[in-house]
């Protein structure tokens, strides 16, 4: 019957409806095989039984039977695996089912995703989006700038002198000495005015104000 309920019945459940039938033979094919292999026990115990007894004419007819029975065997084991056959097969049409749906599914997810994302929308979104990207770079540029003022290059200053006068004592010398070696030498070999460090003396003789000048 194709009809459930009152309905045609799907695909799906023709598909299930047929595999529950081959698993069902195939279940029946297994309850008789094991019946003709006890059956095929029994008729070789009567055999060896009756060939001790010297009954020739039974063995030779208890050996048609064996003969039978095994052939009914082997029969049994062939239809069940034509059987297994075609229940793979069902159960591919079933996966296969199964995927063709799941991708129907997708491409109409797919399908109203693309619809709702305009292309003009999306342009526009990245264009706000490089908008508000530049005002917040221009906004943390601007930040910085005025903590770098705020703090000024004294500390920035006073960091770089303390590093020159330590390198300067790990190689043995005084910043004077150095200055003294890059400034110009005068007549008298002391430093040209402009060359001292500030707040050194300054020599008498580069002195050209005179004392009372002062007062």
């Amino acid at each position: 019957m194709d009809l459930l309920f009152g309905r045609r019945k799907t695909p799906e459940e023709l598909l299930r409806q047929n595999q529950r039938a081959l698993n069902r033979a195939m279940r029946e094919l297994d309850r008789e095989r094991q019946k003709l292999e006890t059956q095929e026990k029994k008729i070789i115990a009567d055999i060896k039984k009756m060939a001790k007894q010297g009954q020739m004419d039974a063995v030779r007819i208890m050996a048609k039977d064996l003969v039978r029975t095994r052939r009914y065997v082997r029969k049994f084991v062939l239809m069940r695996a034509n059987i297994q056959a075609v229940s793979l097969k069902i159960q591919t049409l079933k996966s296969n089912n199964s995927m063709a749906q799941a991708m129907k599914g997708v491409t109409k997810a797919m399908g109203t995703m693309n619809r709702q994302l305009k292309l003009p929308q999306i342009q526009k979104i990245m264009m706000e989006f490089e908008r508000q990207a530049e005002i917040m770079d221009m906004k943390e540029e601007m930040m910085n700038d005025a903590i770098d003022d705020a703090m000024g290059d004294e500390e920035d200053e006073e960091e770089s002198d303390a590093v020159v006068s330590q390198v300067l004592d790990e190689l043995g010398l005084s910043l004077t000495d150095e200055l003294s070696s890059e400034c110009p030498q005068l007549g008298l070999g002391f430093p040209s005015q402009h060359c001292l460090p500030q707040g050194a003396l300054t020599p008498p003789s580069l002195q050209t104000s005179h004392p009372l000048e002062a007062h």
